[in-house]
């Protein structure tokens, strides 16, 4: 065997081993259904690369193969190259975020990838070898999707979930990566010379993969897989002219027919409204929360993609949605703590490349697909191979459908090139050899060289070792050191926990703004129990986001909060007019985004100047009527100006607004309502105690009273009998209470 041969055969085998990425799970890092997808594969891409450079060294048949696809992929990537060159946040855009894995960096491995695919698998026993893989890869995701429908806790995210996500970690990625497996699977399902056991392979995962979509409950993605199977049939009985073919159309037809009248009729049914699953299915209309948030956000990016000539032309770069999103926010997205309001993709690919990469990247991207159907359009003209342009059109179809409502992410990426690489590779593997056309191949004694090819060989396995150790061990030790701190706070050692964070900040490697952040969120999540040497650590940190991120609103947000922290309690602490600074910045960077006036306010709480902080929760309330917690805060803070009907009216609306409020804010309504002696409102008040903490003997005993003082005696001798069951230092207190009102304890 010769050494050109060992190469070529080393570099298949990583091709193959590169289909089973999607499977990985590092279960014990952040972001982990794509942090190791993405550092598995990148180790995989660049050990290629040495090999294919050293095979090509000596065989130069091995030479990329180029054709419209690869030119337009180039065009791509280049143009991904170029927006990055221009991004206002180039680090961000070459390295993308911890939580995506995405950026300039990672996307080159996808097209040095797609060069080593199409160059190394020159037979179709090779590509269908690797083709089957992505599939079998594709089953047992779903099969693990499935299991995440059961309380078996080797499946993350088990326990009987209405949604699955497969090994992708998101129930939208997940559906995107099953649609492209399925019909890959429903096209090779159809290729002439199969065997009954391929046949059986590939109708079974035709069947998994559907079966795993529909458990997503994805809309958009259901929405795909039905126009997909419509497009595939229908062109299969156009090409082939068959009565089969036709009669399953119809079939499809009829039954999507059914399918959409029936979720317009039985929509508002009791059988649909208590079905969690047939309830998502069915809401398909514009007031559905998650299809008005994906409209605002859209929104949101056109605007900021209109902003100047330069972000029309080139974006905002790679991976920085969140700048456009954040400075033309849309109010509505607050509803209160916990709300959605950070939006780092567009939920649709276009509008992603569009406001990330401008006209030249979307241009680009569009000229990917339009090469992939000038090249199916050539292969349908070949002998024996309508099925491959009839597939893969139903499949690029569904593609970009799917892509209107979700981004893609490293799972989806590696299967659609995968495919892509196919695709491009089909009309050479089709079409009758044309003569003796073979590039030439210069013998390994001529051009090798001897010592210099094994020189070079021993310097470019070195500089890959230390490229995959700089790029991806180290972001991966300091992902899982970071992991090690969340447990450790996790089990109440702060100390032990800051000391952890502080050694995963040290790394200073791509995902260092993520591993600040949730140093950060652990010191808010401690609020003033956390120690001001620690506070003063992590602004440090945090800081550093905000030099790195100047057009970032979050690292400010947080140097607000945190400032705050160590400001409370001292009006003239410099803390609190640092803490204005972060979040006045804020501000100018997101005008709309509701939170950061509640910073602003609590600012200017700690420096006792009541009357601007109501200023301030005024504006929130402005900016979105709907919150009732800005209702609330606004609200006390007018009642403790002097303004009470003003105030009054607020908390009121706040109420109204269904605001869940705590225990402590019960106390102080009741001390408003008490000022006002509105013992109807008081009781109100106290029975959400008494509901809230009903073994409090305290709170029983306070609402036995207010019963009295609007007649409700068989009440309040309930209520004061429950106060001395609960706290026997309540009975005698109690029993004289009882006898007050004329009745026996």
């Amino acid at each position: 065997m010769t050494k050109e041969s060992i190469l070529a055969k080393i570099l298949r085998y990583l091709i193959y081993a590169a289909a089973f990425t999607p499977l990985i799970i590092f279960s014990q890092f952040m972001s982990p259904f794509h942090f190791g997808k993405v550092v598995v594969f990148r180790s995989l891409v660049e050990i290629m690369v040495v090999f294919y450079l050293l095979l090509i060294w000596r065989d130069w048949s091995y030479l990329p193969k180029t054709n419209k696809i690869f030119w337009a992929f180039l065009l791509f990537t280049l143009a991904f190259t170029v927006t990055t060159i221009t991004s206002i946040q180039p680090y961000q855009s070459f390295w993308g975020t911890l939580e995506r894995m995405g950026g300039l960096w990672t996307f080159w491995h996808y097209f040095a990838f797609f060069v080593v695919l199409t160059s190394v698998l020159k037979t179709k026993q090779h590509w269908f070898v690797f083709l089957k893989l992505i599939i079998a890869a594709g089953i047992l995701s779903a099969i693990y999707g499935f299991g995440q429908k059961t309380d078996i806790k080797f499946f993350i995210g088990s326990g009987n979930r209405m949604r699955i996500f497969g090994t992708l970690g998101n129930p939208a990625l997940f559906a995107g990566y099953q649609l492209l497996v399925l019909f890959l699977s429903l096209t090779l399902f159809f290729v002439g010379g199969n065997t009954k056991r391929e046949k059986y392979f590939f109708g079974s995962a035709v069947l998994l993969t559907a079966l795993a979509i529909m458990l997503t409950v994805v809309r958009g993605s259901i929405l795909a897989l039905g126009i997909g199977f419509l497009l595939f049939t229908f062109l299969y009985w156009r090409q082939f002219k068959s009565a089969g073919a036709l009669k399953i159309l119809l079939v499809l037809l009829l039954l999507a027919t059914v399918t959409v009248a029936s979720a317009f009729i039985f929509k508002n049914t009791a059988f649909v409204k208590n079905s969690n699953y047939l309830s998502k299915i069915s809401s398909l209309s514009f007031g559905d929360a998650t299809v008005k948030t994906r409209l605002w956000a859209w929104r949101a990016g056109f605007e900021g993609w209109d902003e100047t000539p330069r972000t029309v032309l080139v974006g905002w770069g790679p991976e920085n949605f969140n700048i456009p999103f954040s400075k033309h926010f849309n109010p509505k997205f607050f509803k209160g703590p916990g709300s959605e309001t950070l939006f780092d993709r567009a939920h649709n690919m276009f509008v992603e490349i569009l406001v990330t990469m401008g006209l030249t990247g979307f241009f680009a991207y569009i000229l990917l697909f339009l090469a992939m159907a000038q090249t199916l359009k050539k292969i349908k003209k070949l002998p024996n191979s309508a099925v491959y342009s009839i597939g893969f059109i139903s499949l690029m179809v569904v593609y970009v459908i799917h892509n209107s409502f979700i981004f893609d992410t490293s799972g989806n990426f590696i299967v659609f090139f995968g495919i892509l690489g196919f695709v491009s590779a089909l009309p050479s593997l089709l079409e009758p050899p044309a003569g003796n056309n073979k590039p030439a191949v210069q013998p390994a004694g001529q051009r090798g060289l001897g010592s210099l090819y094994s020189f070079s060989a021993v310097v470019l396995f070195i500089a890959v070792s230390a490229l995959i150790y700089k790029t991806n061990i180290l972001p991966a030790k300091a992902n899982y050191t970071t992991t090690r701190a969340i447990i450790i706070g996790w089990s109440g050692d702060f100390n032990g926990a800051v000391k952890k964070y502080q050694e995963a900040v040290a790394y200073d490697v791509p995902g260092k703004y993520e591993i600040r952040h949730r140093f950060g969120q652990y010191l808010l999540e401690r609020g003033v129990s956390a120690s001001p040497e620690a506070l003063q650590i992590v602004i440090d940190a945090i800081q550093k986001n905000a030099d790195e991120n100047p057009l970032d609103y979050l690292p400010q947000l947080y140097l607000a909060r945190l400032n705050i922290l160590l400001g409370r309690d001292q009006p003239d602490s410099p803390y609190n007019d640092e803490s204005l600074k972060h979040s006045t910045k804020a501000l100018e960077l997101s005008p709309t985004f509701v939170r950061t006036y509640y910073e602003v306010a609590q600012a200017h709480l700690n420096k006792k100047n009541i009357a601007r902080a109501a200023e301030y929760f005024k504006k929130a309330v402005d900016l979105n009527p709907d919150v009732g917690l800005s209702l609330w805060y606004w609200g006390i803070v007018e009642y403790d100006l002097g303004n009470t009907k003003i105030g009054l009216e607020a908390i009121e609306q706040a109420i109204d607004k269904e605001f869940n409020v705590a225990e402590s804010d019960y106390l102080r309504l009741i001390a408003v309502y008490l000022r006002q002696n509105d013992y109807k409102k008081i009781i109100w008040a106290q029975e959400k105690l008494v509901a809230l903490k009903p073994n409090n003997a305290q709170y029983h005993a306070s609402l036995a009273a207010a019963y009295v003082k609007v007649g409700r005696i068989d009440d309040a001798v309930k209520e004061a009998r429950e106060a001395a069951r609960l706290d026997k230092m309540f009975e005698a207190e109690a029993r004289s209470f009882i006898r007050s009102l004329g009745r026996e304890f």
